[in-house]
């Protein structure tokens, strides 16, 4: 009997293990053809300048939006490197050895940064597409022509690599928010961006390309972090949240100086090195714009 009894044991764990098997396989290639999966997107048609103060402008926004992850030269980074989960690189933007510069047509940067798609057709992974769609023609067309000029840098960086672990995550959805091609529908209109001005509507347009949401939800109201690393609740930057008795001055001076008019420092998740590097002008137009918001209750995440 009681041999019988190990016996079914046995096989009931065996049947358990071989099931858990088969569930991990099954998520792990599902997980890298979500990854290999190809997108359709419209071929959109951007100008590129070639004039002075159109090569300044893509400096500047290239500075804001890009630096951050590509690096002072944009030759790319070590982005990610963790050894449960996989490595990410980002990408070489110059014409050096190991960039795309050289090769990538200004169709496949309009593609790459405002649909989030690659030219092979894949989906970007973590990089903020969803927040360039609504880069205006003329601004996307500055980026474009300012990393046209841009010094070559020689740096090879392998592609994106996932463990086990990472590839069954991807097919469960834990990454879903960084598979950015999901997250555009490239037939949605984009709105007229607004004149360059100390304005709530350009501040608005500043919060959206700069990845507010990203972090702070989309009212702005208080949200998670969007980095898994990091287990922390953005703040609400609505005027019933953190910025509520803040002037101009002092938003401003938090993101020159990471510190806040209660002298707490910001997190090294908030981006402020990034957006330190904005004028004046535009960090008050990004204050009015905040300060226009509806009082909304921090969310609870």
């Amino acid at each position: 009997m009681l041999k019988r009894t190990l016996k079914w044991a046995g096989m009931a764990l065996a049947a358990i293990v071989a099931l858990v098997i088969i569930t991990i396989g099954a998520l792990y290639v599902r997980g890298q053809s979500r990854l290999d999966n190809r997108y359709t997107v419209p071929s959109d048609r951007v100008s590129i300048p070639t004039d002075a103060a159109s090569l300044k402008r893509g400096k500047h926004l290239a500075g804001v939006l890009c630096t951050g992850c590509h690096g002072p030269n944009l030759g790319g980074t070590k982005f990610f490197n963790n050894a449960s989960l996989g490595t990410i690189h980002s990408t070489n933007l110059t014409a050096g050895t190991g960039g795309i510069g050289a090769h990538y047509t200004d169709a496949d940067y309009v593609r790459t940064l405002r649909h989030g798609v690659r030219p092979d057709g894949t989906s970007v992974f973590v990089m903020p597409s969803p927040d360039y769609y609504y880069l205006s023609d003329e601004d996307l067309g500055s980026i474009i022509a300012y990393l046209r000029t841009l010094q070559p840098v020689d740096q090879s960086w392998g592609p994106k690599q996932f463990t086990v672990l990472g590839n069954v995550l991807i097919g469960v959805g834990m990454f879903d928010a960084l598979l950015m091609a999901e997250r555009i529908d490239p037939m949605r209109p984009r709105p007229v961006a607004p004149a360059i001005a100390v304005t709530i509507d350009y501040g608005g347009y500043l919060a959206q390309l700069n990845g507010c949401r990203q972090c702070h939800g989309q009212q702005l109201s208080g949200g998670k972090v969007d980095d898994p690393t990091i287990d922390m609740a953005a703040p609400n930057l609505t005027p019933a949240g953190v910025i509520a008795s803040w002037t101009a001055a002092d938003f401003v001076q938090a993101m020159r100086s990471s510190t806040t008019p209660a002298r707490y420092k910001l997190n090294e998740a908030m981006p402020w090195k990034q957006y330190a590097k904005m004028t004046d002008d535009e960090l008050n137009a990004i204050f009015l714009y905040l300060r226009s918001l509806p009082k909304l209750q921090t969310t609870v995440q």
